[in-house]
């Protein structure tokens, strides 16, 4: 590495920034980047999730790492490398806009997905691929197959709730603990990202997690995957993946809202400040689906004091009032490329 290094220097001169791709193959390679670093060196690294954690990164960079999470294509990023205009003003516009949302909602955002024509083929080997080789050999997983189980069940339900008690009794585990190892297993390796339940209270928020596959291609693209077409679980999917690019980087925390009384899908809080609560249904053209998402939305609004209110659909884009609260009913594929937070709520700025 020393002598990479000396060359490095050698053919680009003083150079004070080192980008280096999957430096966990190379046996004590911290040694080398906390080197660097002490010089004053910006150093870049990545490399797979499953073999670089960030756990690891604390670890043996002793904080002196920042970790920038990177998902599948957003759909605005999809737009970008197909040529698609994000234009939509003009019913021209719109349509064309609408058409690259229906492919990417079936499809999803994996940039190899989308020249491949065999595609199941392609999300099999993937999950297959993680699960086996990354997962299973890095965590030494004694029960493979129910492993391997669980996190298919995971991704046929998404989203859902965990419940640890039921995995362990569906796929014959001796307890509870090794399934919610083997659910955090997933998590770290970015095929689940979890949710928690918005509360006060942490010790409510540490319960009733929610399951969220990291892309819609993993819901269906697979062998016996059983969620089929559901437009509103691969549109609520879609929507927290987007908030967890937006949200993450701001420092925000992203909760769903659960009452006997009803529920709303995402809370968006600042500390301890609620910033805005968003609805997600694909068709609100019934009305007791449209009154059922309002009743959940204006709940989570009363209980909360937050009143940014969103509810994101297939099409529509509108402006309701009800019970004295102004509503904004936007176009998914209209808010999915809006760039700035500003405009996420689409006539209310977070407070």
């Amino acid at each position: 590495m020393v002598s990479v290094l000396e060359c490095l220097y050698k053919t680009y001169g003083d150079i004070n920034h080192l980008f280096i791709d999957e430096i966990q193959n190379i046996d004590e390679w911290f040694l080398f980047v906390n080197r660097l670093l002490r010089t004053g060196m910006h150093v870049l690294i990545t490399g797979s999730n499953a073999k670089l954690l960030s756990g690891e990164l604390a670890t043996h960079l002793t904080g002196r790492h920042m970790k920038i999470e990177l998902f599948p294509f957003s759909f605005n990023e999809y737009c970008e490398y197909q040529k698609i205009s994000t234009a939509h003003g003009t019913t021209k516009e719109k349509g064309l806009l609408r058409a690259a949302f229906d492919n990417y909602l079936h499809d999803g955002g994996f940039p190899e997905l989308l020249h491949e024509k065999r595609k199941q083929t392609y999300i099999n080997t993937l999950v297959d691929n993680i699960l086996k080789k990354d997962i299973e050999k890095r965590y030494s997983v004694k029960y493979k197959a129910a492993f391997e189980n669980i996190a298919n069940h995971l991704l046929n339900n998404a989203p859902a709730k965990i419940n640890y008690s039921d995995l362990q009794t569906q796929f014959g585990l001796k307890s509870d603990h090794t399934a919610e190892n083997y659910v955090t297993y997933t998590k770290n390796a970015y095929l689940i990202c979890g949710l928690h339940k918005y509360s006060q209270k942490s010790k409510i928020r540490i319960r009733d997690e929610k399951a969220y596959a990291v892309d819609v291609a993993l819901m269906n693209n697979r062998e016996n995957a059983l969620s089929g077409e559901n437009l509103g679980w691969r549109l609520e999917t879609i929507v927290y993946i987007e908030l967890l690019r937006r949200y993450k980087p701001l420092e925000c925390d992203v909760y769903y809202y659960d009452e006997t009384a009803g529920e709303a899908d995402f809370v968006i809080c600042k500390g301890n400040t609620v910033q805005q609560i968003i609805q997600v249904s694909y068709d609100i053209s019934d009305s007791k689906t449209y009154k059922r998402e309002l009743k959940g939305l204006l709940l989570a609004s009363s209980k909360t004091g937050c009143n940014n209110l969103l509810v994101i659909t297939d099409h529509e884009d509108r402006v309701v009032t009800e019970n004295g609260k102004n509503i904004c009913v936007t176009s998914a594929y209209a808010w999915l490329v809006e760039k700035s937070p500003e405009t996420w709520s689409g006539t209310a700025a977070m407070s």
